[in-house]
């Protein structure tokens, strides 16, 4: 019986043993973590810290990581400088649009290279994924040349257009649909519904972690996007929020960096509230998406 007893390991010295030996290996992992955290949120608190200082106190020496004094002049310097609420009006059209545009095309792509049989599937599919391993400056010179003959430069669609579609979008939410069964598909058509039904009402709300993952992906590449902008864009007004703030720098770099940290901090509010609400899908999404090929 103590054998028994023994082996399973009900003994109190052997739990007191267990929970010291996990309770020492939890400590030391917690308190890695939490060194590690703190060392990748330290950028930001100098940031943030910077941004509430007086401009004298910008460049002190050790760097304070959090904030010695609360100078919100900084904040408002930003507004007075530059027209920030037109900048931060402009990034929320172009990213918002482009989502909305990205998400609908790439949703139907993926259904079709997941859902629909037709000859050399896989194969375009692979093409297309090559699209992946091109940069975007290489393709940035058509693209003018493109957007020029069409007559718009320097307008926000110059900036929307290109950015509709992207493979890696299509390659997320298409690896996921790969993973529902096609017996839901057949469920359907065998009650009269149409493909596109099928589409909307069936496999599209089965694919929403995709869908918000890749919807939280282009929006903050989009929000932070300063290199498009730059070529596309000449009128002060339009531009968007990354190139507007470079007139805080002021001319020859000799702007108040304080006030420049102040608005870069603005600018992380919106990016922020949008990953917090998509943040729990981000791993489901992108877990998924590696599933099955």
């Amino acid at each position: 019986m103590n054998r028994k007893v023994e082996a399973a390991g009900v003994f109190p010295e052997n739990r007191i043993r267990t929970a010291s030996r996990k309770g020492v290996g939890g400590f030391i992992l917690d308190g890695f973590l939490i060194v590690l955290c703190f060392l990748m949120i330290s950028p930001f608190l100098w940031i943030v810290s910077t941004s509430l200082r007086l401009p004298k106190d910008s460049f002190s020496l050790p760097p304070a990581i959090f904030p010695t004094t609360f100078n919100f002049s900084n904040y408002i310097e930003v507004f007075q400088q530059v027209p920030f609420t037109a900048f931060i009006v402009n990034s929320l059209k172009i990213s918002i649009v482009i989502v909305i545009g990205h998400i609908f095309i790439s949703s139907m792509a993926a259904f079709a290279f997941s859902r629909i049989s037709f000859p050399g599937r896989n194969t375009i599919f692979m093409v297309f994924l090559a699209g992946l391993m091109i940069p975007g400056q290489v393709t940035i010179i058509p693209q003018f040349i493109l957007i020029s003959k069409l007559g718009l430069v320097d307008t926000h669609w110059a900036l929307i257009l290109p950015a509709l579609i992207n493979p890696l979008g299509i390659f997320l939410i298409r690896q996921m649909m790969m993973t529902i069964s096609s017996t839901y598909d057949e469920a359907a058509y065998m009650d009269g519904a149409s493909r596109m039904w099928v589409f909307l009402k069936v496999v599209l709300p089965m694919v929403f972690p995709a869908v918000a993952v890749t919807s939280v992906m282009t929006f903050i590449s989009h929000w932070n996007d300063f290199f498009r902008p730059l070529i596309f864009l000449n009128t002060f007004e339009k531009m968007t929020l990354p190139i507007g703030m470079t007139v805080l720098n002021g001319t020859f770099g000799s702007g108040n960096l304080s006030a420049i940290l102040a608005g870069v901090t603005l600018s992380l509010i919106v990016p922020l509230i949008f990953y917090i609400f998509g943040q729990k899908y981000l791993v489901e999404g992108i877990t998924a998406g590696g599933l099955k090929m």
